[in-house]
């Protein structure tokens, strides 16, 4: 966790040329203890170090500020939205709070610890720092991941089974849900501090170095670690967001192809109505010159006004196909994301754990830090997907934060949107359709 989390990448070279290098590279997943570099390897890697020393760091610098601002400024507004507004207080929208809380602190204590570590060649921030900061990182990533997974079964059983989902779906189950992943959380991760030390290093230059570094006491140990965290925050989550995702745009998909049908089977029966109406009387002769009774014509006036008031029904049906369609796409995103944002990570650190010197080969440098980039990319990607895409949040963002209105205007203003929204998401209780889109949004 870089490590899955941000690990500081060290390589020793000390019992092989009498000086100890630091590559502290990228201040993530690589702690290459001294017993497992051999004397070339050492040369190999002090080369691979000193070679980027040299690199512009600008680029970096610059990707690296972007997703920290976006991630801040994103989450933070879905921190001030959700507790701000009474009506956005959902059983979804209290998951996406512990997310936004969860991202907000990824960012604020990976990237900045991450990207400085990583410029300057040294952990400048302390001993004590570097056992926080480490728990910290595990601590953010796997309450994000949790959240995640909490989110998908929520959401799995509000379309999949609303009736049954109604007896326990509350804010209050939501909270204690909450509660739980951020106490696992705060255990899985305590190796992190354990294991975490300052050490001191002289470069070849002779200057001194801090290095953050992870000592396990038994390789074994170290790659019992990684394979854990492979399984409990990346695979194990993957697979449960495929199985009810996948479950969920089925469902939606089968409601899709049931209106479509009734809507069909709607527009066959006016169109009978229809010609009925235009065939003339029952004397067979194919003429109809006679003047229609009165009330006939009543009649039809009031079928014409039935044909009328459907095409309101109509265009609601075709909204709600729409939405369906909307989510479902959606849905995809958020499993495409994930894996994209954090399996390359995952991998690299299961590699490592494994075999550290080829993986250094093979990654160090840019390649590194992009896939660490990309892990830090899902702070700024989440608030995206799961909010700012939704129409009733991006309602409820203006609505906080118009100061050209009065607070009378927005009450009436939100009011007349949520009646709107009722109507415009308005669930048919057949087995197909019930589902509307705030139960498919999240927010």
């Amino acid at each position: 966790m870089e490590d899955a989390l941000e690990r500081n990448v060290t390589f020793s070279a000390s019992e092989c040329v009498g000086a100890q290098l630091d590559a502290q590279h990228n201040a993530t997943s690589w702690n290459l203890e001294t017993s497992n570099i051999s004397c070339s390897n050492a040369s190999v890697l002090r080369a691979q170090y000193f070679t980027h020393r040299g690199d512009n760091h600008t680029l970096r610098i610059f990707l690296y500020s972007l997703i920290f601002f976006l991630s801040v400024f994103g989450n933070l507004l879905i921190i001030v939205v959700l507790t701000v507004n009474k009506r956005m207080r959902t059983v979804t929208n209290t998951f996406l709070l512990s997310l936004a809380v969860s991202d907000l602190m990824m960012a604020v204590v990976c990237i900045p610890f991450t990207l400085i570590p990583s410029i300057l060649k040294d952990f400048i921030f302390g001993a004590a720092m570097c056992k926080i900061v480490a728990y910290l990182m595990g601590i953010s990533v796997s309450i994000s991941t949790f959240s995640l997974v909490a989110i998908a079964i929520e959401r799995y059983s509000a379309i999949c089974n609303p009736l049954k989902s109604r007896v326990w779906q509350t804010r209050s189950h939501a909270y204690k849900v909450i509660a739980t992943t951020w106490v696992l959380a705060f255990i899985i991760m305590i190796p992190y501090p354990v294991v975490s030390h300052l050490q001191r290093v002289q470069r070849l230059d002779n200057s001194t170095a801090h290095l953050c570094r992870h000592k396990w006491p038994l390789a074994t140990a170290e790659q019992t670690w990684y394979i854990l965290l492979l399984l409990v925050l990346f695979a194990i989550p993957g697979v449960v967001m495929i199985v009810a995702y996948g479950l969920i745009s089925r469902e939606l998909y089968r409601g899709i192809q049931f209106e479509m049908g009734h809507k069909k089977g709607s527009s066959d029966v006016k169109n009978g109505l229809t010609s009925t109406m235009s065939t003339g009387s029952d004397d067979g002769d194919g003429c109809y010159v006679s003047q229609r009774p009165a009330s006939m014509e009543m009649s039809n006036i009031g079928q014409n006004k039935s044909f009328k008031s459907d095409r309101p029904r109509s265009n609601t049906s075709e909204a709600k196909l729409e939405a369906k369609k909307r989510v479902i796409r959606m849905l995809v995103v958020i499993v495409v994301m994930f894996f994209i944002c954090w399996m390359p990570l995952y991998c690299v650190n299961t590699w490592r754990a494994f075999d550290n010197v080829s993986a250094l080969n093979a990654l160090s440098g840019a390649p590194i830090g992009f896939i660490h980039l990309l892990s830090y990319t899902s702070a700024c990607v989440n608030p995206i997907i799961y909010c700012f895409m939704n129409t009733r949040f991006r309602k409820a963002l203006l609505l906080t934060f118009s100061c050209c209105s009065s607070p009378c205007r927005h009450r009436r203003r939100s009011l007349r949107e949520h009646e709107e929204d009722a109507i415009a998401t308005g669930a048919s209780m057949s087995k197909f359709s019930y589902t509307t889109v705030s139960t498919m949004g999240p927010c």
